[in-house]
């Protein structure tokens, strides 16, 4: 049918006819495809939700034309790694990212909306069910999300720090069958959190053989990110390979000073693995910080059972001196003046706490900064947001040299600004930093290999049919950008802040941002991975 449509389009383009009735073209602007190719100028017409025609014909008659001169024009970019999920059911406009031209949104890390629930208690929400409930609730942006491995495990074993047992283990095979044929992308693993880290190599593998059998993929926030970073990588290329399956490093990084030399051997490990074969890739946000909250610099022994549990737990007499001496190890690496707060689960907490490093809480409460964390947690009854400042300027420029890295944001989408609460800025401008800093400032790579690594590339390693490319027939997920202003305005003192530089949007033909702003416009759809037994693939 493709093949037709095409020949169809080609013949009406050669004859010199009338006009060809479309519903938008873009024109005169530059052209990147998300192939990596020079760029050219030319025009994009949309007719239904659907790319029309792309090329340098003009002979249409359009029902909307947007005067692209000067702009840039390519397909719309794909978040890696986003946690939007609970915050586009709550506003379904997603600024943040649609400002930065972000046009699909993939959630998964570790965790997924679903399965959740009991079938006994009658309150059970399949991996399906919960995707589709987001899409008709209504969000700008398309969607699609990995099955998390820990929440496949929770489903099953809880949150025991124990080994599947067998009928567990065919238990949780099932699950992932189940949500492969209602449309995830794979597994998504997080490695370094309670209860993902119970799950050993060998679950991981098994479990990964039956999203590979449905074409899907593998991708893991690993095992460590600091001193045992190169342990971590020859797990996941151990697991690709057992289950032969391709592989992802969710925000590729070596965390804390003493550990940023480390990524060289990284890159050679992975480069060495993509040469014997194996699909290895990664993503990345721009920023020298990350955000989690304080179980960053907990020990996962701890955390068993739930929050509750771990928190009753860090109570306990005989069990805090062995707990503050694991975490003073974690503090030698990650200094308690490099952890700054931003989020907490009482109001009360927030405003004597929220924006205070570790190191000057501890001093106001006149205790240790180990004594501190614990102590804090303890009191807000949550394991409290932080921005946590441990990678080096320097390797992330590396990493955006690589050709197999593409990029996330970690973070919510977020609409308005105007609620009282700190984020991290890459919720706001991990793209247009790509596009702003350093390919138009620094020019690290160039305008061509950025918008590749921002659509095209992230596209096939999902295994979308469709998508990541401005391509007759394909998908009209669009965007038209200023190259000369592209920029992320946030920052750590002030994040909320819309990037700038990103003029329209369109999410499946229609149109979700107009000269920056939202059309009112709900869009998006539920894009589901290779393994969809449902309508075809092609029809997401």
């Amino acid at each position: 049918m493709k093949k037709i449509f095409l020949v169809f389009v080609l013949f009406t383009l050669s004859c010199d006819n009338e006009p060809i009735d479309v519903d938008v073209l873009i024109s005169g602007g530059t052209i990147h495809d998300g192939s990596g190719m020079n760029g050219y100028i030319g025009n994009v017409a949309i007719k239904n939700d659907t790319i029309f025609y792309v090329g340098k014909n003009n002979n249409f008659l359009a029902n909307q034309t947007i005067d692209a001169t000067g702009k840039v024009v390519s397909p719309g970019f794909i978040n890696m790694l986003s946690w939007g999920y609970n915050t586009l059911m709550q506003d379904g406009r997603s600024l943040s990212d649609l400002k930065q031209g972000v046009t699909l949104e993939v959630f998964g890390e570790g965790t997924s909306p679903g399965p959740k629930g009991s079938i006994r208690n009658n309150n059970y929400v399949s991996f399906g069910e919960a995707m589709e409930k987001l899409e008709s609730s209504g969000v700008s942006t398309n969607i699609a999300s990995y099955l998390g491995s820990a929440t496949v495990r929770i489903q099953e074993v809880g949150y025991g720090n124990r080994k599947a047992t067998s009928e567990e283990m065919n238990s949780m095979k099932n699950i992932v069958r189940i949500a492969m044929e209602e449309g995830a992308m794979g597994i998504g693993s997080s490695l370094i959190y309670a209860p993902g880290d119970y799950a050993d190599t060998d679950e991981l593998v098994e479990l990964s053989k039956i999203a590979s059998s449905y074409g899907g993929s593998y991708i893991s926030h690993m095992r460590n990110e600091d001193f045992r970073v190169l342990e971590a990588v020859d797990e996941l290329l151990e697991i690709a390979e057992r289950a032969n399956i391709p592989a992802q490093i969710y925000h590729l990084k070596t965390s804390r000073k003493p550990n940023w030399h480390l990524l060289d051997s990284v890159i050679d490990k992975v480069e060495s693995a993509r040469e014997q074969g194996l699909k290895i890739t990664a993503d990345m946000y721009t920023y020298p910080a990350s955000s989690t909250g304080l179980t960053g610099v907990i020990p996962t022994w701890v955390q068993e059972g739930g929050r509750q549990a771990w928190i009753n737990r860090m109570k306990r007499p005989d069990i805090r001196e062995r707990l503050f001496e694991d975490i003073r190890k974690e503090l030698s690496e990650q200094p308690p003046e490099d952890i700054l707060m931003v989020g907490f689960n009482k109001q009360s907490m927030s405003s004597k706490y929220r924006g205070l490093t570790i190191a000057e809480a501890a001093k106001i409460r006149g205790e240790s900064p180990e004594e501190a964390i614990v102590n804090l947690i303890i009191e807000d009854g949550s394991r409290i947001q932080c921005i946590y400042f441990s990678m080096s300027e320097d390797n992330i420029r590396k990493k955006i040299m690589l050709p197999w890295v593409s990029f996330d944001s970690d973070a919510g989408s977020y609409s308005d600004i105007s609620k009282d609460f700190i984020t991290h800025p890459r919720a706001f401008g991990s793209f247009a930093r790509v596009l702003g800093k350093y390919v138009r400032e620094e020019k690290l790579i160039t305008m061509e290999e950025a918008i590749r690594r921002l659509s095209g590339f992230p596209a096939e390693n999902l295994g979308i049919k469709k998508r990541g490319y401005l391509k007759t027939g394909f998908f009209a997920d669009v965007v038209v950008f200023d190259p000369k202003i592209i920029e992320d305005k946030a920052t750590f003192e002030k994040p909320l802040q819309f990037a700038v530089g990103v003029e329209d949007v369109f999410v499946n033909g229609t149109q979700v941002l107009s000269k920056g702003e939202h059309t009112g416009n709900f869009s998006g759809r539920f894009v589901k991975g290779s393994g969809y037994r449902g309508l075809n693939n092609f029809e997401n």
